[in-house]
């Protein structure tokens, strides 16, 4: 059962593959959800799976539930997201499988990246973390700070 708590999806955590193809969620970040509640994985447009947490995933079905069907690119960009998807629950070793799809999209060959985002978290191929990280070096990271408003 959950315990009443916030998540605070932070850290970076390197993680393999099981023969399953299954990942395991750090205990830092499942210890507040039960093991029933569900998660979405699904694919970003920069090459990772972004993984949204069950708060977010109520955020995000209603947000898409109040867009138009005669929206042809509101409807387009749902089934890009929920077909590629991935609805999941844990077990009680906070592992769960994830499709040869959105491995495939994310260049997930054996080892993977889990970097916390503060509200959700992302799983990437440590050559996507290593290039991600160096573009958010030094400089960089003061530069995009200050143009993001941080």
């Amino acid at each position: 059962m959950a315990q009443t708590g916030t998540t605070v999806y932070s850290g970076r955590f390197e993680h393999t593959l099981d023969d399953k193809n299954r990942l395991t969620i750090p205990s830092l970040w499942r210890w507040v959800h039960a093991d029933t509640e569900t998660f979405l994985a699904m694919p970003h447009p920069d090459n990772y799976i972004a993984v949204l947490p069950p708060a977010r995933v109520t955020k995000l079905l209603a947000q898409v539930s109040e867009m138009k069907l005669s929206d042809r690119d509101a409807q387009a960009v749902k089934a890009k997201i929920f077909s590629n998807a991935l609805s999941f629950t844990f077990d009680k070793q906070g592992r769960f499988g994830i499709t040869a799809s959105l491995l495939g999209h994310g260049s997930i060959a054996k080892d993977a990246v889990l970097c916390g985002m503060g509200d959700t978290f992302n799983i990437m191929s440590p050559a996507r973390w290593t290039e991600m990280d160096r573009a958010t070096a030094g400089e960089n990271f003061g530069d995009m700070m200050r143009r993001i408003g941080l």
